[in-house]
């Protein structure tokens, strides 16, 4: 039998259908790494799903390097692009150090004021997280409607701290800091002010915008607490996708399968009031400022402990089953996969 033709100026095989807007799927981005990442000997840890950062063997300590843009926000873009670099170093047991910034500004449209704001912006926030600017590169772009910033840090980590999200063990206790859709909220409230004064009271709209400071974006002083206070086996924070790619990226890195019960799931009252009016599901909303952790039942009350007296809320939504792959939840006395969505549920409002 004669074989079809590929498709038309493809390669036999590659689907030609759209994407939707965000992460790529999970099973074609895992392909992809596996095919096409180049390392060398210096790559301690390489790309993969579910991991957030590079580490590189460095003299004396290890070099932890990390790049991600900022896509779903203009206003205060610096401050995101920064502390969402910083928390994937962190959470890879490092310490930030060093930020570089490719910015990119829209032509026709850039001003000098633009261009000292978005500096001002990553001026304060690297302050904030401790983290030294240190270059980057910057210009007026054709083709784009507004600013684009792609962060890029560098941490170190002692080599007997590095820790990873592939480093889960059957019988870990999941926990859970602050709460999940904290970016989404403040996300909405900034893109979406005018449609909200409609529903919701000036004061509730404005709780929304100031949650990337309070309960904020960072994860670094979660991170950093944790560790010194237990034994923490893996760490990952769930970004674009939330709570639910960020389980599913979990259990990929370790091979493992995790059960979580959604009644212990914090949803902070701003996220939830914003998910029910705009019925998304706020467990598959971006969540920069959460963080998990994987850490011995007994290590996990310790690291609770140590996050309530600096004021971080936390709490165990789960445990690591055994070796594997998958997530499930329980919910209403039923435990049923917990599926992972195509994209971030904040698509359905923004886009």
């Amino acid at each position: 039998m004669a074989r079809r033709p590929g498709p038309k100026g493809g390669k036999r095989g590659i689907s030609e259908r759209l994407l939707p807007v965000g992460k790529l799927p999970q099973g074609l981005l895992e392909r992809l790494l596996k095919k096409y990442s180049f390392t060398d000997p210096s790559v301690l840890v390489g790309p993969a799903i579910g991991i957030d950062s590079a580490i590189i063997d460095f003299p004396g300590e290890l070099l932890v390097a990390k790049s991600d843009p900022v896509t779903f926000v203009t206003e205060d873009i610096g401050y995101y692009a920064v502390h969402v670099n910083a928390n994937d170093i962190a959470v890879m047991g490092g310490t930030p150090r060093w930020f570089l910034a490719t910015v990119l500004l829209p032509g026709g449209r850039a001003t000098a004021r633009m261009a000292e704001t978005l500096f001002s912006q990553l001026h304060r926030a690297c302050k904030d997280a401790g983290l030294a600017l240190s270059g980057g590169h910057t210009e007026i772009t054709e083709g784009i409607d507004r600013p684009i910033l792609v962060g890029h840090a560098l941490g170190t980590v002692p080599r007997e701290r590095v820790v990873t999200a592939g480093g889960a063990r059957p019988g870990d206790a999941i926990l859970l800091t602050k709460g999940v859709a904290i970016e989404a909220a403040s996300i909405i409230a900034r893109t979406l002010g005018d449609e909200l004064k409609r529903a919701f009271p000036a004061a509730f709209i404005k709780r929304c915008r100031d949650y990337v400071r309070r309960p904020g974006l960072s994860v670094v002083k979660d991170a950093k607490t944790a560790l010194s206070a237990g034994r923490v086996h893996a760490m990952h924070d769930p970004t674009e996708g939330g709570l639910r790619a960020g389980l599913h990226e979990l259990s990929t890195a370790s091979g493992v399968r995790i059960v979580i019960e959604r009644s212990l799931i914090p949803v902070l009252p701003e996220s939830r009031a914003l998910s029910e009016y705009f019925r998304i599901d706020p467990l598959g909303s971006i969540s920069s400022g959460a963080l998990l952790l994987c850490s011995p039942p007994g290590g996990a009350e310790n690291i609770k402990k140590a996050l309530a007296s600096e004021g971080i809320a936390s709490a165990v939504i789960g445990r690591v089953e055994g070796k594997g792959r998958g997530v499930r939840i329980i919910e209403d006395g039923k435990t049923r996969a917990l599926r992972l969505f195509d994209r971030d549920e904040i698509t359905k409002i923004l886009l």
